[in-house]
């Protein structure tokens, strides 16, 4: 670290690498907190958990006992072990026994992505709530058509207020705050054999009006709701090896491709009239038209054999758009992991280590801000994986039970898991106490100057 520092003053080291070097090495020092630990209230499993995106400082949980709790992470409300040990209990829990509370198991808790004023529950009693959080009343609640797995807000949105909610029935539902009704009915995913609906809903975090959902057939859709039907089904299939190239690499290539062209064109005047007699032949043909004519018929509404694309081979149950927006992370009840080029659509055949993932219900994803790791409970434990490479960088031990969920705050590098043991645990980075060992026992002195 104080290289860093040292490189950082000399001007070797730009402020932006020197924060990412920063983070990254405390996320790699992330273990089991044994100075600051959340009270759980609940009373079943933990099974969505969300950092309020505006401060960063309040936790909002929702369980299977049909309970939501609100917690400051950075205030603590009592104190251990003669001050050793933070204690953050709920600053207010909303359960069965409240007038408007929810009467089964709470499957999804968010905040409202503006400020803390609201947040949105959505549960297995058919009912999404939108609470006041001040008074703790619920000022606005759509009744679903089934149980409620996912809920989700975009955190880009300015000019709409829609919860897309994932629920039993094939039909995705945007949920207007604003009118208090739905605003649209995306229609697309199948029943399957087993379980039906849309287990989980995500929004992209480079626009707005752009949602992805993953359902109990399998299929990845990526739907614009301006428009009707999706525009893209994912198809594990349609594959590409690894990343793109920087979009500044691929403007540098067609730069020199054009340059070539350009050069040989005028070196050479006798492939000039070939390739206008070409061009011709392509704007007289009907069925050969510009690129973006057979991109709007190669729609997968209009194909049926696209349309049928599955991503996984079983219920698609969790979702994780990277902060650029780039890529796409999903897991399936196939147990398998898999990474997505969004702008090509393509299975990037990244092999993620041995991943053991729940197949009942839908687990929550995490990453890091640079997207370079992402985490994954797996059973009991949650496993950090490079996202490049796939291998496992990280694994937390702590819980004696199934693991729902995870979030990750950039903010403070820190990791929260939720699991079927009703505890909520905390990872944070260690602490350097090398620097404070090498000073040794401290003396017993006043503060007086002599």
């Amino acid at each position: 670290m104080w290289k860093e520092i040292g490189d950082r003053e000399a001007g070797k080291l730009r402020p932006k690498s020197f924060a990412s070097r920063i983070k990254s090495n405390r996320i790699g020092t992330l273990q089991l907190s044994n100075h600051k630990d959340i009270v759980s209230p609940h009373r079943g499993s933990i099974n969505s958990l969300q950092v309020d995106l505006t401060e960063g400082r309040y936790l909002l949980s929702g369980a299977s006992d049909a309970s939501a709790a609100v917690y400051d992470v950075q205030r603590a409300t009592d104190y251990e072990a003669g001050g050793l040990i933070a204690k953050h209990k709920c600053i207010f829990v909303v359960d069965k026994q409240h007038e408007s509370g929810h009467k089964y198991a709470i499957s999804s808790a968010i905040w409202y992505p503006v400020d803390t004023g609201l947040f949105i529950t959505g549960s297995y009693d058919h009912h999404i709530n939108v609470w006041d959080t001040n008074t703790t009343q619920v000022v606005m609640n759509f009744k679903m058509p089934g149980k409620v797995y996912r809920t989700a807000m975009s955190s880009l949105a300015t000019s709409h207020m829609l919860i897309a909610a994932g629920t039993e029935d094939v039909q995705v539902r945007l949920c207007d705050i604003a009118s208090g009704a739905f605003a649209h009915t995306l229609s697309g995913h199948r029943a399957s054999l087993m379980v039906d609906g849309v287990m989980t809903v995500e929004w992209s975090t480079s626009s707005e009006w752009v949602l992805v959902t993953g359902g109990c057939d399998g299929a990845i859709r990526f739907w614009d709701i301006r428009r009707a039907g999706c525009f893209l089904v994912l198809d594990q299939s349609h594959s590409q090896l690894g990343r793109r190239p920087h979009i500044l690499e691929c403007s540098a290539t067609n730069k020199v491709l054009t340059s070539k062209s350009l050069s040989a064109g005028q070196s050479s005047s006798s492939y000039t009239k070939p390739r206008t007699q070409h061009r011709k032949l392509a704007s007289g043909n009907g069925t050969k038209q510009s690129p973006v004519g057979r991109r709007q018929r190669l729609h997968p509404g209009m194909l049926s054999s696209q349309d049928r694309a599955t991503a996984h081979y079983g219920a698609v149950n969790g979702l994780k758009v990277t902060d650029d927006g780039m890529y796409l992370l999903s897991a399936g009840s196939d147990s398998r992991l898999r990474l997505w080029d969004i702008e090509s659509g393509c299975n990037t055949l990244v092999n993620y280590e041995t991943v053991r993932l729940q197949t009942s219900k839908p687990i929550q994803l995490a990453t890091t801000q640079d997207s370079a790791l992402v985490f994954v409970p797996c059973m009991t434990a949650v496993k950090a994986f490079d996202v490049w490479s796939g291998k496992t960088s990280l694994t937390f031990r702590g819980h004696y039970e199934y693991v729902n969920c995870c979030w990750f705050s950039t903010q403070d590098q820190e990791l929260y898991t939720g699991g079927n043991d009703r505890q909520i645990l905390l990872w944070l980075p260690s602490r350097l106490i090398a620097d404070e060992a090498d000073e040794g026992p401290a003396q017993d002195r006043d503060n007086w100057s002599d």
